[in-house]
């Protein structure tokens, strides 16, 4: 990727957690762009993410504001932890607001089982794992598609699975969009997507995509009430992963970038300042054939995640000989990270159907929401934030601050403070490996030089961050999680 050379905006201080670039910043902006974020993660942002949220800023039917969240950094076109909401009727649609990787998303799983349980067992475990639930570049799943099958599944997502007997019904409630959004069109999406993506469910994949059994260490636990209600407890075991639509995902943005690129200008007059950001109006034929596509994504990579879980709790199974309704191998939550969907929001003091994209950033329903399962609602909806493997990962709550503010949304994970090419030079995987050892987490990798680009340093603070989400209102904190068993790609 290359970026002229961007200059840093005067900022206007709006809170010490929300900081304003006004309209001034760029002649095309329509809104202005707020960044969310402290003092020190504000400054330590690299300024293409400033040059990207007022790229965003400058996008037809934007309302209110482009945002960034405090994990925020340069990604394509949006940066990533770019939100904005777009007039259904006005607006536009741009794959470079979802991200290539459709419903990148993480999955929380409980168990009753504790620390001094798991610890004679965890290299077993972990080792297990790594078998069943293949990671890497071109990794392959047990399961195996015809084409009209892989169809039928992108349009009907983690209830395809349960059909096969890989879940539970709980798991659909406990899963955004209950793990199938309505309106997926398998006949907008191309025969080259799916023939990527008929060998890849049930796979983490390589990049920032890992599984991870982590500790509720006592101190951690920060609200007692809602880490109750979410089914956590002191000394508790998890697993937590994180995972996407893979090559489906990537070919499904790749084929409607360039259908938007070929009409953007010349069919519907659109100039933009970045070809990232290449759209097409929302109710547009071309902008209505990607929000179908784009959902088969969505529930791809929903299905992808219940496969995943089906064999997790296989393997716990298998290796504490409970079945894993003994174990209380319960979903917390699934929730989505790369999405544009249609929602419901007060603006201007009327209720409001708005098209928000979230990029690089979870959705964070506060308490009330009918989208928000029963046994949450009181609470607002579980927020699932992942760190670096080396340090921690949060279970949050929404708030209505953030259906105020930010469009029910809130940060994704730690954010980047270094390319994964700089991290290679930087760290060396063998060495990183023995070294997150030493500190009492065992990891299994497919590459040593993935592992290097995943290296704790190459983050952000994940305390920051969380930090950040919580004192800006836009999500409150219940819990850390600590690892001790990691499985990367």
């Amino acid at each position: 990727m290359h970026f002229k050379p961007v200059k840093k905006p005067e900022f206007k201080k709006i809170s010490d957690y929300v900081w304003e670039i006004p309209m001034s910043y760029k002649s095309e902006m329509r809104v202005p762009a707020r960044i969310y974020a402290s003092k020190k993660l504000l400054d330590g942002m690299d300024l293409q993410v400033f040059d990207q949220v007022t790229n965003v800023a400058t996008l037809p039917g934007i309302i209110n504001h482009a945002l960034c969240m405090p994990d925020g950094h340069s990604g394509y076109g949006f940066p990533i932890g770019g939100v904005a909401a777009f007039d259904a009727e006005e607006g536009v649609i741009s794959p470079g607001g979802v991200g290539f990787d459709i419903n990148c998303g993480m999955r929380l799983v409980t168990t009753n089982l504790t620390y001094d349980d798991v610890k004679p067992k965890l290299k077993e475990l972990v080792d297990l794992l790594f078998d069943r639930v293949p990671a890497g570049v071109g990794s392959e799943g047990f399961v195996k598609f015809k084409a009209p099958e892989f169809r039928e599944m992108i349009e009907t997502g983690a209830k395809w699975c349960l059909e096969k007997g890989w879940g539970w019904e709980e798991d659909l409630r406990r899963t955004e969009e209950e793990g199938c959004i309505a309106g997926a069109d398998e006949s907008k999406v191309s025969d080259r997507a799916v023939t990527r993506g008929l060998n890849q469910i049930g796979t983490l994949g390589s990049g920032n995509h890992y599984l991870e059994i982590q500790v509720v260490k006592p101190e951690n636990i920060v609200d007692a009430a809602a880490a109750k209600t979410f089914g956590i407890f002191p000394n508790q075991v998890v697993v937590m992963f994180h995972c996407g639509s893979r090559g489906f995902g990537h070919q499904v943005a790749t084929d409607y970038l360039q259908v938007f690129l070929d009409v953007m200008e010349k069919k519907y007059g659109i100039k933009i300042l970045d070809r990232e950001l290449a759209c097409a109006p929302f109710t547009s034929p071309e902008g209505q054939d990607y929000f179908a596509a784009m959902k088969c994504g969505l529930n791809m990579s929903f299905a992808n995640r219940q496969v995943i879980l089906h064999r997790i709790r296989e393997c716990f199974s298998k290796v504490f000989g409970k079945s894993a309704e003994e174990l209380e191998m319960h979903q917390v939550y699934d929730v989505a990270h790369n999405t544009a969907k249609l929602e419901e929001y007060d603006v201007d003091g009327k209720r409001t159907k708005v098209l928000v994209h979230r990029k690089g950033a979870t959705r964070a329903f506060g308490p009330g929401r009918v989208e928000v399962p029963a046994e949450f609602r009181s609470t607002g909806q579980p927020v699932i934030i992942g760190g670096s493997m080396e340090t921690g990962s949060y279970l949050l709550a929404g708030t209505d601050g953030a259906m105020k503010e930010t469009w029910g949304s809130t940060a994704h994970g730690s954010g980047r403070t270094m390319s994964r090419t700089q991290a290679k030079q930087m760290f060396h995987g063998e060495t990183l490996q023995k070294d997150m050892a030493a500190k009492g987490i065992y990891v299994k990798t497919v590459s040593y030089a993935g592992l290097a680009e995943e290296a704790g340093k190459a983050y952000k603070d994940i305390d920051e961050v969380i930090d950040a989400a919580h004192n800006a209102g836009i999500s409150r904190k219940v819990v850390k999680f600590v690892p001790i068993g990691n499985i990367k790609g």
